[in-house]
């Protein structure tokens, strides 16, 4: 028999007659109209694809919230340091494609003459200038966050921007205005990021961007890979991609900008990176990439699917419809293999580990923009900037209008993930769904548009290749901690065991590995149910928690992502599924 909601929910079970006529199953629709916690109305738009089918263009949507026009400044004196630029690596008539904006834009990085970017020193006192350009005004307050080191020591810095009372995480958790975490240059060889962050971050002290402080909060890092902007490389001083490191944590970046995440619990997180002109493309499709900006949210398995409605609908579409209204163009994120007989193009990856993706299962609303630029150097600045800037401030003014439905969706994705424990299935490995897209590249000879059929990975209808029955939680070995420490950097609620207790629990047994090499991933395994002994020292992760799904991605052992599968997990014996509530004496990790 399905439950009723009383008729003091009656505006609940409106909002679940709306979800309904969106198409969501009625159990979903009827538990959103019998929550504590409502979920704001939404304006449908457009909706995410069947399985098998290519996503739609939105040319015919109208935006939903206010666009805000990219910021205009005051041309440097001398010429603009797009002069600077190499010659193309393509045809001229490809070049002109890409025609400087009519803005110029001033950084120390994009000052004419220069040969180089905006040095970590001329970050930090760019940012310091902002908090003391507010130092004697009355409503906005700046602080300078220390996050951390990199490397090979720098240090790693947040400006955050409130006009609530104080600038601490615990102020502006309690201001009831979502937090905007505004993160550039993961990858070293992506400039256009960092100095756009510079941009956006003087806008909003003293600038144009200011008045939007009224609805939100800002955190921005411009740069967040110092080590890789000195040696002009992507990956860190160490050789890791950070972009990739968000679940493991391996390095102090990474680290870092989980904690910011954890203590400040920002609603939206916005990744701004850059992609690479590549001649694959041109060798396997006979084109070039056209696009100024790439976008996509979090594309994981186990994502709520309010969280995704609300990247798609709240944010896409505004975005979209502000790089058009600047001459500028976009497409989803897309990558293809360095194999020239693979012709498959994948949109942007799954795994867990990519910044996008686990910050989406932290309930976050999580985007990624991509300016045309990796690899270019100081080619098309000024546009790559404009491309970034134009996005940030779509970004930040959507969440300002959409403010009041956000303070609504967090608290209740928190509920119903936490609500999922002991319950129903959570998808352990997925694949994209295969489909055909038209994608609009670039003749590279005539510099024309061209439009190219292609095998279409798509990962906005993802394909479930194994599931699991959710459990109520994890335990872990003893000699665990680096595994229980990271998941407690990434916000979750880990217990450490006081006194022995027994668990009902499921325990896994490796049937297949892909190597004979000690770190390679099992491929399968099997699950033995039984009581077993939870010694004094050991941990537990309950699910019935907001961040579930992110320790389901890092504790579930038979994936490429998982904490087992790169040894932050010593055993497959240190490690075991929890199949009804415990009675256990606990105390919380620090």
């Amino acid at each position: 028999m399905t439950p009723s909601c009383s008729t003091a929910q009656t505006s609940h079970a409106l909002i679940a007659s709306r979800l309904a006529r969106l198409g969501l199953s009625a159990p979903l629709a009827l538990l959103v109209a019998c929550a504590s916690v409502p979920l704001p109305t939404w304006t449908p738009t457009f909706f995410q694809p069947a399985a098998g089918t290519a996503p739609a263009r939105p040319s015919s949507v109208s935006p939903v919230a206010v666009q805000i026009s990219p910021v205009t400044l005051p041309a440097a004196t001398g010429q603009s340091a797009q002069t600077q630029a190499p010659a193309a690596p393509y045809s001229a008539a490809v070049a002109a494609r890409f025609p400087a904006p009519s803005v110029i834009y001033s950084t120390p990085g994009l000052q004419a003459g220069r040969t180089s970017f905006s040095t970590q020193d001329e970050i930090s006192r760019w940012l310091h200038a902002q908090v003391d350009s507010l130092a004697h005004s009355v409503g906005v307050n700046a602080a300078i966050v220390s996050i951390g080191q990199s490397q090979q020591g720098q240090n790693l810095e947040a400006l955050v921007l409130t006009r609530v009372a104080g600038t601490g995480p615990a102020t502006l958790r309690a201001s009831g205005r979502p937090t905007v975490l505004l993160i550039g240059q993961q990858n070293g060889d992506e400039p256009a990021s960092s100095e756009a962050l510079l941009v956006i971050a003087r806008e909003l002290a003293q600038g144009l961007l200011q008045p939007l402080l009224e609805q939100i909060n800002v955190v921005i890092v411009p740069r967040a890979n110092p080590d890789g902007a000195a040696r002009q490389q992507r990956a860190t001083a160490g050789g890791l991609d950070l972009s990739q490191d968000h679940l493991l944590l391996h390095t102090p970046e990474a680290q870092a900008l989980a904690s910011l995440t954890r203590d400040y619990q920002p609603t939206v997180v916005l990744d701004a990176r850059e992609y690479a002109v590549q001649s694959r493309y041109r060798d396997k499709f006979g084109a070039l990439q056209k696009s100024d900006v790439l976008f996509h949210y979090a594309t994981s398995a186990n994502l709520p699917e309010f969280l995704t409605k609300a990247a798609q609908e709240w944010y896409r579409s505004p975005l979209l419809a502000a790089l058009k209204g600047q001459g500028l163009t976009s497409e989803w994120s897309y990558a293809t293999s360095a194999d020239p007989a693979d012709k498959r193009v994948v949109m942007n990856a799954i795994p867990p580990d990519l910044s996008p993706n686990t910050d989406g299962l932290k309930n976050i609303v999580s985007l990624q923009i991509e300016s045309r630029g990796a690899g270019l150097g100081r080619l098309d600045i000024q546009r790559r900037v404009h491309a970034q800037v134009t996005a940030m401030t779509s970004v930040l003014g959507s969440t300002a209008q959409r403010a009041k439905e956000l303070g609504q969706l967090r608290p209740y994705l928190d509920k119903e993930v936490s609500a999922q424990a002991c319950k129903g299935q959570a998808v352990i490995e997925a694949a994209p769904t295969p489909a055909q897209y038209d994608l609009v590249m670039l003749d590279p000879v005539s510099g024309a548009d061209k439009t190219i059929t292609v095998d279409w990975d798509s990962t906005l209808a993802l394909r479930p290749l194994k599931k699991r029955v959710r459990p109520c939680g994890y335990w872990l070995s003893a000699s665990s901690k680096t595994a229980a420490e990271r998941l407690g950097l990434q916000g979750l609620q880990v217990q450490r065991v006081l006194e022995q207790s027994s668990l009902l629990g499921d325990t896994y047994h490796e049937t297949a590995q892909t190597s004979s090499s000690a770190a390679a991933p099992v491929t399968g395994v099997t699950l033995m149910r039984g009581v077993m002994d939870a010694p004094a020292g050991s941990y537990y992760i309950s699910l019935s928690q907001p961040l579930a799904n992110l320790a389901i991605a890092a504790l579930e052992p038979d994936t490429p992502a998982s904490y087992f599968s790169n040894q932050l997990i010593d055993e497959l014996s240190s490690i075991a599924r929890v199949m009804s509530p415990p009675s256990l004496q606990t105390e919380a990790l620090p």
